[in-house]
């Protein structure tokens, strides 16, 4: 190779390297309609990179591998014994004789096999025939009657009753810079070889045809509805080979004038050091060209996953937003000003009957709260705590739906099943959620006695401040905070019983009503950017759950890019 060509080649294997990590990068996590479709071309998208694509432009002049492919019982194994003249390859009647894969090849030629050049996924083992094969791996044969140049790999039937002999079978058809596809005359229209050699043909694979055991009489009939069949799925040139029906010899061999043509063919390949390049060019143009729709094809997927994650995650985020939606709802349509919070509001100002008997001048109302509070001790603990409850309840309640109705949405959705079932604990609120609620509320308790506290800038307002206490005037500024925002109707006065009215008089003849309406802004305020802090966190789970699977949302640019860069490169 000249300088100039040595560069190129550099080039493209550099490119094609790139495709190969962006595909490995590729995850495809979540149970999508095309996961399964992707997963397979991600497969076989790295194993014929690494088996043959690579390996091939990394050493073009490498001998010629040839693997012998078929379905059961088409004679695979007893054809390449015949070839060799020596029984490297089991068979038999058993089924399946060939378990793992045997690669024979001239002696000279070992240099090229013996490494992890081709098949670097396949352990490297020797031994006779007889001996059983682990399971990985791919026995070397060196034979002296195989021309160099050429090696012969003898694989799994393509049918095999064994699911990982079928998809080793296709691994190592995809490793081939040429398919000798062995069948028989009673089986070689079946299906399943023909979405092989389908396959063989969009992808642009070098392939001849071995119709073994076929009766002398039915060649003349047989062989040419196979030319045809081949010409209909793409494959016009592919050469046929027919091997009549004989007896074997002794030792299991096919008598040579059976596979004569055959023979001839081969060895004529191995000596031909142009017809040999002529082949592989094909097959390794073939594969190159099929590596953009394939990868477009993973890419689609990819886009898919990216999808579901995203609707995944938009599912709790838009639940969250519901939630924290609820809680400021909740804050100011009185809900809080109900039950528990009303009744220790009565017992803090007196009974049920004060509420009946104060007038209507803003100072008797002051002067009866006061009298209420000097002449018994005001449960003001007490307000506190239903107040404290109230808004932890709220909180606890809205995000208990949340966590429920995002379990139910991510059951529908695709992938959320299967991560609902490996985190069972999203159905739910976190474990410490309550306590953080509580820790919350009393955090934002404080925060309140500091804006009352803050509010008082002089004597007047501190002297009234104290007549009340600072604790009794920020549990008037609660009340009041959970009145609506846009102020007091008549139908919040009687959902509230009077309460937010009779706090929001105090606080006004203290502060004034814009100090108070700014006071109430910023402690509802404050409890919103607290519950949203809480949520987001809450909401956080379901994103790092999405997340720990993998990122799938560069995955389709980065994959369309290497596939953009290898087509510039090898144009």
């Amino acid at each position: 190779m000249t300088t100039s060509e040595t560069t190129e080649a550099s080039v493209l294997v550099e490119a094609v390297t790139g495709l190969r990590d962006a595909v490995e990068s590729s995850v495809l996590p979540l149970s999508t309609p095309g996961q399964a479709r992707g997963v397979t071309v991600r497969r076989e998208l790295i194993q014929q990179l690494d088996d043959y694509v690579l390996p091939r432009l990394r050493s073009i002049d490498a001998p010629l591998l040839a693997v012998v492919g078929g379905s059961t019982g088409a004679g695979k194994s007893t054809l390449v014994n015949s070839i060799v003249g020596a029984q490297v390859s089991r068979s038999g009647v058993l089924r399946p004789t060939t378990t793992s894969p045997v690669l024979v090849h001239h002696p000279q030629d070992r240099k090229w096999f013996a490494d992890q050049r081709i098949l670097p996924s396949l352990a490297r083992v020797t031994g006779g025939p007889g001996e059983e094969s682990a399971p990985g791996t791919v026995r070397l044969v060196d034979s002296s009657s195989l021309p160099a140049g050429m090696a012969l790999l003898d694989a799994p039937d393509i049918d095999s009753v064994v699911h990982a002999n079928r998809e080793l079978a296709g691994q190592l058809l995809a490793a081939a810079d040429l398919w000798l596809f062995v069948t028989t005359a009673a089986r070689y229209a079946d299906a399943v070889p023909w979405d092989l050699l389908r396959t063989a043909a969009e992808r642009g694979t070098a392939v001849a045809i071995v119709l073994d055991r076929i009766a002398p009489e039915a060649v003349d009939e047989i062989r040419p509805h196979l030319a045809a069949m081949l010409r209909e799925q793409g494959l016009p040139t592919a050469p046929i080979f027919t091997v009549p029906e004989a007896t074997l010899s002794p030792e299991g061999f096919l008598p040579p004038e059976a596979m004569g043509r055959l023979k001839a063919w081969l060895d004529a390949l191995a000596g031909d050091a142009r017809a040999r390049s002529v082949v592989v060019s094909q097959t390794l143009k073939g594969a190159m060209s099929s590596l953009s729709g394939r990868t477009s094809t993973l890419a689609e997927v990819s886009d898919e996953q990216a999808l579901a994650a995203e609707a995944l995650k938009s599912a709790a985020s838009g639940n969250y937003e519901r939630a924290t939606q609820g809680v400021k709802d909740g804050m100011t349509d009185g809900t809080l000003l109900r039950g528990e919070v009303l009744a220790r509001w009565q017992e803090f100002v007196g009974t049920g009957e004060f509420f009946r008997q104060i007038e209507s001048t803003l100072s008797k109302w002051r002067d009866k709260l006061t009298a209420a509070v000097k002449g018994q001790p005001a449960p003001a603990e007490d307000l506190g705590e239903a107040l404290q409850s109230g808004v932890a309840n709220l909180l606890v309640s809205h995000a208990s739906a949340a966590s429920a109705d995002t379990a139910r949405e991510w059951r529908r959705l695709p992938g959320g099943d299967t991560l609902l079932a490996d985190h069972p604990e999203l159905a739910k609120p976190s474990a410490d959620f309550n306590p953080r609620v509580e820790a919350m509320v009393r955090q934002w308790q404080g925060e309140v006695f500091d804006i009352v506290r803050n509010e008082g800038g002089n004597r007047r307002t501190n002297a009234r401040i104290a007549a009340y206490g600072v604790n009794g005037i920020g549990l008037f500024l609660m009340l009041v905070s959970f009145a609506a925002t846009g102020g007091l109707t008549g139908a919040e006065v009687g959902i509230a019983g009077g309460t937010s009215v009779l706090a929001q008089r105090v606080l006004e003849a203290i502060f004034g009503d814009q100090a108070v309406r700014e006071m109430a802004a910023k402690a509802r305020a404050s409890l919103l950017a607290h519950v949203a802090e809480l949520y987001e966190t809450e909401e956080q789970r379901y994103a790092a759950v999405v997340a720990s699977v993998g990122d799938t949302a560069e995955q389709s640019a980065a994959l369309h890019a290497a596939a953009n860069r290898v087509r510039e490169v090898s144009a």
